[in-house]
């Protein structure tokens, strides 16, 4: 798979949802469907009679969060002046001209306003605790890049991912299905979390000089590309233990995410090779496939 190319290799801008769907970022959205398809399978896996309609609406819920989260922060980068001409991470289409602050503002809106309406719905099945993961998914969304403080300018960001696209989709996912909580869910959320966290350390890791010319401390900015690479062998490596500990607890399908490992050591070993530059963002892209791949596999051999 290609990588999303810098905004200095375009010549003409494209027209119409080719800009918007540009802008949810796609490469990536694995991200947020690959926890609620592992809660679903869990709950599944321990006796739940199938909620399809419920898991449908939760997979397009997280999906827009992500979506909204994406545009919002194209949107307040490029008013920070974070994105400028020239930046060698994928193209933001407000910083590229191809939309207004205002209108990838406004697409943002939109796009936690539907997450918010079906969230409306996941609450008369779930009850309170989906209010509250889904306020809390709400409001994380918006700070990652709003306010004085965004997340996104902090160490925070992973720890952040971890937990909103990790332990909360996954034990969320698993409590519309099953209406308990499982201590498997939570394990299963750190199995989904830590690569999902592991996209946003490249991605930071990739804009780290930037990034300190700036202003932002993001987490590869404060420790720095040695220690940085270590964190994401650690982000890479740990859910294949957590796997070992869900297999543990009596779901040996769980072990069947480890033909996965060849291809997450693969990447390790590649950001260890790799030089500062454009050539990350395909680091990127591979780093949410294994995501994806370890979580898809999970799911599978939770329901052989």
């Amino acid at each position: 798979m290609k990588p999303e190319l810098p905004i200095a290799v375009f010549a003409a801008p494209p027209t119409g949802w080719r800009v918007w769907w540009t802008a949810t970022r796609p490469r990536t959205l694995s991200i947020s469907a690959t926890p609620v398809l592992v809660g679903t399978a869990l709950a599944l896996a321990e006796g739940a009679a199938p909620a399809w309609f419920a898991m449908l609406a939760a997979l397009c819920c997280a999906l827009l969060i992500q979506v909204g989260t994406n545009l919002h922060n194209d949107a307040a980068d490029f008013e920070r002046g974070t994105d400028r001409p020239g930046r060698i991470g994928p193209l933001r289409v407000t910083a590229a001209g191809w939309a207004s602050p205002a209108a990838v503002r406004r697409a943002a809106v939109i796009s936690f306003a539907l997450a918010l309406a079906l969230g409306i719905y996941l609450v008369t099945v779930g009850g309170w605790p989906i209010l509250v993961a889904g306020i809390a998914s709400l409001l994380a969304g918006w700070s990652y890049s709003g306010g004085r403080h965004p997340i996104s300018h902090t160490p925070l960001g992973e720890l952040f991912v971890l937990i909103f696209f990790g332990l909360v989709a996954v034990a969320g996912s698993h409590w519309l299905q099953l209406g308990i909580w499982s201590s498997n869910a939570w394990l299963a959320g750190i199995v989904v979390g830590m690569p999902a966290a592991a996209v946003l350390l490249v991605n930071n890791y990739r804009d780290l000089e930037d990034d300190l010319r700036s202003g932002r401390r993001t987490l590869a900015a404060v420790m720095g590309r040695e220690r940085s690479r270590l964190v994401y062998a650690a982000l890479m490596l740990l859910p294949f233990v957590v796997l070992l500990l869900l297999a543990l607890h009596g779901l040996t399908g769980a072990l069947l995410g480890f033909v996965a490992l060849p291809f997450s050591a693969s990447l390790i070993r590649r950001l260890h090779r790799s030089q500062p530059g454009p050539q990350l963002n395909l680091l990127l892209a591979g780093t949410a496939q294994a995501g994806f791949t370890v979580g898809l596999l999970l799911s599978i051999g939770l329901l052989l």
